[in-house]
């Protein structure tokens, strides 16, 4: 039986948190190269500035990363605004009991639908299935057609 041991709680400097700070301030959502860059300067792991930043986010009500501004090289919005600019995010489906125990029968059978059993399964208990499954399952066939195509010639 294998065991999970936690690390142990990282320390840093007050050296090291005023680099991180200042950093934080600059971009609180940093890619891997920015976090290895981070990682080198103050001689500790990149998995350790990737948590630091997790948890200075969450202490500081960031919910979200922001979706990148393309009309601009630098976003002035402050951290609430940007959440409300977040990604659109389609809403949260309900089920019914029944929908729910439908759902639960045809994952018993089958964990890895494929796209026509989940169209036909969200027909069966009256739910959409959602838009971006059909533009998915388009280019699929799209796809497929032209590489018989291709074949063919």
């Amino acid at each position: 039986v294998a065991t999970k041991c936690r690390r142990s709680r990282t320390s840093f400097t007050e050296e090291q948190l005023k680099i991180l700070v200042q950093a934080f301030s600059q971009n609180p959502y940093p890619g891997y190269t920015a976090k290895q860059r981070l990682a080198v300067e103050i001689n500790t792991e990149e998995s350790r500035i990737q948590i630091w930043f997790q948890n200075r986010r969450a202490r500081h009500g960031f919910l979200e990363r922001p979706k990148k501004n393309l009309g601009s090289s630098k976003d002035h919005a402050s951290p609430k605004e940007k959440i409300q600019d977040g990604r659109d995010r389609r809403c949260r489906t309900s089920y019914s009991s029944s929908q729910f125990q439908t759902l639960k029968n045809a994952f018993t059978e089958n964990p890895y639908p494929g796209i026509d059993s989940r169209e036909q399964l969200a027909e069966e208990i009256g739910v959409p299935e959602p838009k971006e499954l059909r533009i998915q399952r388009k280019r699929g066939l799209e796809e497929a057609s032209d590489q018989r195509q291709n074949q063919g010639q």
